[in-house]
């Protein structure tokens, strides 16, 4: 049997307020597209299959056409929910769903019944154990004594083992696939996560998913191998600026007879480029060197001495899908907060900073008005005002 695992497509997320929806229906046309390229059997999805808990009726429309592409291309698809969309939502309708090859396994309370699926070495039950919100589901499974993820993650392993072992009991090589959506100790975040942490923790230990032949995680935003059997597939698209680096992949998994038989990286296509560029205005929109980035969506730091006006509509001119944008004069200290930045300095001088900052050097005239007016706020009649017009005798409390 060929498995093809892909996760967290958070159908239905913007990209620092850009809709990507066009992106992600690029990406689920690629996993497709590789389903028939590589005569895959079963694509997982262990979870966050949309980003919100009730999606848009677009972000539906997007999922189901992602969802037939790949039954048409001839794939059984085995998906559970992650902490991101809702398993009442995402699993309504999952019996008749089940019928046409779209199998839904978002019920806490049936995580140890699998789907059996046939190949000419006999049947895999693929088991889902959705988002597991210890708070939440504890009641259900039976452990009220759980508080963190670890705790009732081995309550639902326990389930699953005792299913599996009855099961082996009748077929001594039943193979086993585990759909899994957590924070497995060992994986790294790329920062364009939710957190999943109660109290603090929030990870599990890989050791947990003991006894199953193969372990599909979700959640971490990376391809990653924790173990030879225990892996990432990681999102189809980038998600943050700090996964510009990273390259999408999803995971060819073979079961024999005995179980896996290798597992190969499957790379996906790059819909849209990531750059984080930093200028004056003046050098982004006319620098050669910025050309690659065009048609990227992109993140500017503006290095200008003086904040330029509209500079988010000038670059947008030249890169169409500039995103984010931010200003950083070259003389500041950007790696100090702010009360480092204003120790020892008076009043008058974080005031002109301000308007500097905001606007350009204030002017004598201006100077004076502020001048007076801090002199007022603070209380501090003529006398104290130094000769030449020096507002020195209030310093900043840092």
């Amino acid at each position: 049997m060929r498995i093809l695992h892909t996760s967290d497509w958070h159908i239905g997320r913007t990209f620092h307020g850009v809709d990507l929806l066009a992106d992600q229906e690029r990406a689920l046309a690629a996993i497709a597209e590789t389903v028939t390229e590589q005569q895959v059997d079963v694509v997982v999805v262990p979870g966050d299959v949309y980003d919100r808990s009730i999606p848009s009726a677009d972000a539906v429309s997007v999922c189901n056409r992602g969802f037939e592409a790949i039954r048409a291309a001839g794939a059984v698809i085995v998906a559970t929910s992650g902490n991101h969309d809702s398993p009442v939502r995402l699993g309504a309708g999952a019996a008749f769903a089940a019928a046409g090859g779209l199998h839904l396994l978002t019920r806490v309370g049936m995580l140890d019944v699998p789907v059996l699926l046939e190949d000419e070495h006999g049947p895999v039950a693929f088991y889902g154990i959705p988002y597991l919100e210890p708070e939440i589901t504890r009641a259900e499974l039976g452990a009220p004594h759980a508080r963190s993820h670890a705790d009732i993650l081995d309550v639902a392993m326990a389930r699953i083992r005792a299913d599996l072992g009855e099961r082996r009991a009748d077929v001594p090589r039943m193979r086993a696939v585990l759909l899994a959506h957590a924070f497995v100790v060992g994986g790294e975040a790329t920062g364009s996560e939710r957190s999943i942490s109660v109290g603090g923790v929030e990870t599990v230990s890989a050791s947990a998913f003991d006894g199953v032949d193969y372990v599909a995680l979700g959640h971490l935003h990376s391809p990653q191998i924790l173990a030879e059997h225990i892996r990432y597939s990681g999102s189809p698209l980038p998600y943050s600026f700090g996964e510009r680096s990273h390259r999408k992949a999803m995971w060819l998994v073979d079961l024999d007879a005995d179980g896996v038989t290798s597992v190969d990286r499957i790379e996906l296509p790059v819909v849209r480029g990531l750059s984080q560029l930093s200028g004056t205005l003046e050098q982004l929109l006319h620098d050669e060197a910025f050309a690659s980035a065009e048609d990227h969506y992109v993140s500017v730091t503006l290095t200008d001495p003086l904040r330029p006006i509209d500079a988010m509509r000038a670059l947008q001119e030249r890169f169409r899908y500039a995103v984010h944008m931010e200003w950083q004069r070259p003389e500041g200290s950007p790696g100090l907060g702010y009360r480092e930045r204003v120790r020892g300095r008076t009043d008058l001088q974080v005031a002109q900073s301000f308007l500097t900052d905001m606007r350009s050097e204030p002017t004598v005239g201006e100077l004076r008005l502020l001048e007076q007016a801090l002199r007022r706020a603070v209380g501090i009649d003529e006398a104290e005002v130094v000769e030449g017009g020096v507002f020195d005798t209030v310093e900043v409390s840092a």
